[in-house]
This record gives C-alpha cells, structure tokens and sequence, in this order.
C-alpha cells in the first residue's frame, strides 16, 4: 500500500476524538475514494439544499405534505402557523424543489416535489428514531 507523509502536523482535536496515530496519508485509499468526491460546486448546491431543510417551521409542513396533499388553509391549521407564514416557507421549499403546487379552479394544492422529497423526509424521521 503505497503511503506519503503528512507534511502539516495535525491539528488538535478533542480528547475523545480518534485520530490516526500514524500521520500518514494512504495514497490507495485516497485514490479510491477522490474520484467520488463532490465538486465545489456540487457541494454547494447540496449545502443550500440541507439549509433548507434546516428551519423547524419548514420541516413540520414537510411532515404534514409527506402524508398527503393539502392546500395553504389546511396545511396552517396542520402546523399550527399563521397563513402567511405558510406561504413564505412554501415559497422557500419551492425554490428548492421540496414541494410542487397544483391549482384546482381557486384553490392551490401542496405536495412533495417527488418521491425522493418523500423519502428523504422518511430515512431521516426513522434514523432519529432508532
């Protein structure tokens, strides 16, 4: 297994945290896994895609349209948040592809964008939980 020397010391970290004792870098590990590693801009754009999710108010809508579909009145009852509050949150899930709408005459309908929303919403909830 081919390895390279660290030539920065590392830095500190807490008492508890596992350190690799060695300060040597694996060059076939490295090798392995730096092709799968995200682009800058990859990163990026998850990073805003996680920030959105990271607002209490937006995750209990989430909660509530991973059920079923609902509309602004019912989801502010849902969630126990003034209408406009809604509609500002659902306008940020929007922008980020978390919720889809439909319009059915007057009334809009909210839903998660796509199964992936759906199910992304259910490994976290169930990770928690364990």
């Amino acid at each position: 297994m081919a390895r390279a020397q660290l030539s920065n010391p590392k830095k500190p970290l807490a008492a508890d945290a596992p350190v690799c004792e060695a300060s040597l870098v694996h060059l076939d590990n490295v090798r392995q896994v730096q092709p799968e590693v995200l682009e800058t801009n990859q990163a990026q754009r998850m990073a805003e895609f996680f920030s959105a999710l990271s607002d209490p108010h937006r995750l209990k809508l989430l909660s509530a349209l991973a059920q079923q579909e609902l509309c602004v009145c019912d989801l502010a009852a849902a969630v126990k948040m003034g209408e406009s509050a809604v509609s500002h949150q659902l306008r940020v899930l929007r922008s980020h592809r978390l919720v889809k709408y439909r319009r059915q005459g007057r009334n809009v309908y909210y839903s998660v964008a796509d199964d992936h929303v759906a199910s992304l919403y259910r490994e976290v909830s169930e990770h928690l939980n364990e």
